[in-house]
C-alpha cells in the first residue's frame, strides 16, 4: 500500500518561511510527477507547484515566485520551500503523485496525502 505523508506545516507570521516535505512510501517501483495543491476554507483546491521526475517545474498562478519546489528521486520525496508568506497562503496543503507504479501493478495509480495545515498570521 502506497502512502504519501506530508510534514512541515504550522503557524507562521506574515513574511515568514516554511518548508513542506512529502515522502511516498510503500512497494514503489517508480514515481513520476509529484506536486503540491492547497485548499483554503470555502475555496476550491488549487495547484501550487508540480515537478516531473526529470525536473520540469510548473507553478500555480498565485505563487508569484515566492515558493520553490524540488524533489529527491532517490528518496521519493518532494519539497516545497515557501517564503514571504501571506495570510492568503493559509490553507491545507496536499501532496499529490498522479503516476506511481507499484510492485506487481500493470498501470500507474494516483495518490494524495492527508494534508498539512499552513496558517499565516497577519
Amino acid at each position: 500500500q502506497v502512502q504519501l505523508v506530508e510534514s512541515g506545516g504550522g503557524l507562521v507570521q506574515t513574511g515568514g518561511s516554511l518548508r513542506l516535505s512529502c515522502v511516498a512510501s510503500g512497494n514503489i517501483v517508480r514515481v513520476n510527477a509529484m506536486g503540491w495543491y492547497r485548499q483554503a476554507p470555502g475555496k476550491q483546491r488549487e495547484l501550487v507547484a508540480h515537478i516531473t521526475r526529470g525536473g520540469y517545474i510548473h507553478y500555480g498562478d498565485s505563487i508569484e515566485g515566492r515558493f520553490t519546489i524540488s524533489r529527491d528521486n532517490s528518496k521519493n520525496t518532494v519539497y516545497l520551500q515557501m517564503s514571504s508568506l501571506k495570510p492568503e497562503d493559509t490553507a491545507v496543503y496536499y501532496c499529490n503523485a498522479p503516476d506511481i507504479m507499484e510492485q506487481g501493478a500493470t498501470a500507474f495509480s494516483a495518490y494524495w496525502g492527508q494534508g498539512t495545515q499552513v496558517t499565516v498570521s497577519s
